[in-house]
């Protein structure tokens, strides 16, 4: 009895042995696997953590090309030979238009002419209007604008280089009715017509000054003043440098002494706003040509009297 129970006794050994046994080599054969996976795993990690590295470098080099590529608008008037300028050939003394042989002058001509000069190549005028004038820029119709107000606006979706003249607004009216007006306030009245260019930096400003007038909006080629000379307007707001030259020419308008000038802004020319190296080269120039003298000489040669 002792004997048989002693047999069976080691035949559970065994096979608890033969147990073991079998879990060990399970055990084995799991970690084996397991540390397969993992080295999969993070030999794949790796192989795409190179992909990303790999693609990032090659779209780097692809950036970097496309931009060595891409030549700045100075190249372009330099190969070309010819600056090409936006002018709306209707603001006295700045630009001024002869319809006989669509010949330019004033102090726009004259300043974008000596750009030209110093770039070695010519000048050709393109016209343009004030309603279109930052389109004739993004549409790529000329390189540079004469000048303009600076405006937040404009400054959106074109480049500026920096002034080189300050101006300020006053309004205009027919000399018989100067009794009528003393200050700004009175023309924001119902009763009161003002007229403005459409697309002028002033068009914006008189309804921004005169909420309660009566506004008359004209399109180029036809000017804000001519309504006031047709007695269609009673009041027209223009720039210290044109009022000047209007009151000038025509003896029938005055300027009203109010006590001081409204909205004093810079002036300067327009440019592409994503072309940084025509940016900097024309701003080194205006830079340069303020030390020395050039835009004074030019501004006097024409009458203005800035800020």
């Amino acid at each position: 009895m002792a004997v048989t129970s002693l047999n069976i006794n080691i035949d559970r050994s065994h096979y608890t042995l033969y147990q073991l046994k079998k879990w060990l080599c399970c055990c084995y054969v799991i970690n084996d696997v397991t540390r397969n996976l993992n080295y999969l795993r993070n030999n794949k990690l790796k192989e795409n953590k190179m992909k990303k590295t790999w693609l990032a470098l090659g779209l780097g080099l692809l950036a970097a090309s496309t931009l060595a590529n891409a030549q700045s608008r100075l190249n372009e008037i330099l190969d070309n030979g010819v600056l090409r300028v936006g002018t709306t050939g209707d603001w006295n003394p700045m630009t001024m238009k002869d319809p006989a042989n669509n010949s330019y002058r004033g102090f726009d001509i004259d300043v974008t002419t000596e750009l030209a000069k110093d770039l070695g190549v010519k000048v050709e005028y393109v016209a343009t209007d004030w309603k279109t004038l930052v389109n004739g820029i993004t549409a790529d119709k000329y390189d540079i604008t004469g000048s303009a107000s600076l405006s937040m606006s404009r400054a959106k979706v074109a480049g500026y280089s920096q002034p080189y003249f300050y101006l300020a607004f006053v309004p205009v009216v027919q000399k018989k009715d100067l009794g009528k007006y003393s200050d700004w306030s009175d023309f924001d009245k119902a009763d009161v017509k003002v007229a403005a260019t459409l697309g002028t930096v002033q068009e914006k400003m008189v309804k921004e000054f005169f909420p309660s007038a009566q506004h008359i909006v004209i399109e180029a080629p036809a000017r804000d003043f001519q309504e006031l000379l047709a007695k269609r307007a009673d009041v027209s707001v223009t720039s210290n440098v044109e009022a000047a030259t209007l009151v000038e020419k025509f003896q029938q308008l005055a300027i009203v002494p109010v006590k001081e000038p409204r909205k004093p802004t810079p002036i300067a020319m327009l440019l592409p706003q994503d072309d940084q190296v025509w940016i900097n080269y024309v701003n080194h120039w205006v830079e340069l040509k303020k030390t020395q003298g050039f835009f004074k000489q030019t501004a006097e040669k024409w009458g203005l009297k800035g800020l």
